[in-house]
């Protein structure tokens, strides 16, 4: 017998059976395929979903990175714009123009300061006076330094500044492998973390603040804080407090309007209440209205902050830039 198409001769529960259509023969294959498919499909769908949302949170953190940004850009430019408007010749600390809203929501407070209030340190060490030393000595006393500690501090300063000549203080430790004083003055400030005996005084927040580089040298008795005075000879506590209280009017604080007007050297005599014989004493070691200034301009846009730090030199209608620093 010929065989028919679909048709197929088989054994069937132990006997051949013939002619059965294997067409129409249920399968359990085709079920397990469309459930297959199924499931296939679902993980595609699950797969491009999980697709869809990172590239919506990618996009969403992208735009408050980028919203981020412009505010701190904003609040940089409002900062420059507070030191730019501090470098005018007419602007005095006091001035209301060292503090503006913006009509975009941005804001800048700069504060105009002497430099020269500040201790210079390559002044203070220069040729190793010892009355200058001896301001230095009595600043880290009254930062409550050992005496121990003070002198290595010093002596090590001393070492890290003058030329090599094959001796080094007492105090201070030899060079070695790891410690090379570079005998030249300092360039930066920061350069005392490397020194000997000084890594735990720069540790402490705010200790740069009252040292410089840049001014004339001498301290600027319109602007030193109260222990920068109490730094220099014959200055006590009382005196000291006399003519602060003096000095910075009302409200106690430098640079505003209701500060009193000290003309000059021989007003800020009166002031500490100081004969003419007392203040011998201070020749040499103080000034008054150093022209180097220093400006920190603060600018707020939404929650981003940025600082801008000049130190410059006020001489004539043109101001000469000293340092710049940003953050």
């Amino acid at each position: 017998m010929l065989p028919c198409h679909g048709r197929r001769s088989f054994r069937l529960a132990g006997r051949r059976c013939d002619d059965v259509d294997v067409m129409k023969m249920p399968s359990s294959n085709s079920k397990l395929i469309s459930g297959a498919a199924i499931m296939l499909a679902l993980w595609a769908i699950f797969l491009l979903s999980a697709l869809v949302i990172s590239w919506a949170l990618d996009i969403d953190s992208r735009l408050s990175l980028s919203g981020e940004g412009t505010r701190m850009l904003k609040a940089e430019a409002v900062a420059c714009s507070g030191a730019e408007v501090a470098l005018h010749p007419a602007v005095t600390p006091g001035s209301p123009n060292l503090s503006r809203q913006l009509d975009n929501g941005a804001s800048y407070e700069a504060r105009l300061s002497g430099e020269g209030g500040r201790l210079n340190l390559n002044w203070l060490v220069a040729g190793e006076d010892p009355e200058r030393l001896e301001i230095l000595r009595r600043f880290l006393e009254i930062k409550e330094i050992d005496l121990h500690e003070r002198d290595t501090m010093v002596d090590s300063l001393l070492d890290w500044v003058e030329p090599n000549t094959g001796l080094h203080h007492l105090n201070a430790p030899s060079e070695s492998d790891d410690y090379h004083p570079p005998h030249t003055l300092l360039t930066r400030i920061e350069e005392l973390k490397k020194i000997a005996g000084w890594s735990e005084f720069t540790s402490t927040p705010g200790w740069e603040d009252e040292f410089t580089l840049n001014s004339g040298g001498p301290v600027d008795l319109a602007w030193a804080s109260r222990d920068v005075l109490l730094a220099l000879p014959g200055l006590t506590p009382e005196i000291v407090d006399r003519f602060l209280q003096a000095r910075r009017g009302p409200d106690g604080i430098d640079g505003t309007e209701d500060d009193t007007q000290i003309r000059g050297i021989d007003d800020a005599r009166m002031l500490l209440g100081l004969n003419e014989e007392q203040f011998k004493h201070l020749n040499g070691l103080i000034s008054f209205k150093d022209p180097v200034l220093r400006v920190v301009s603060v600018g707020t846009a939404g929650k981003a902050k940025r600082t801008v730090q000049m130190v410059f030199r006020r001489v004539g209608a043109v101001p000469q830039l000293i340092t710049w620093k940003e953050f």
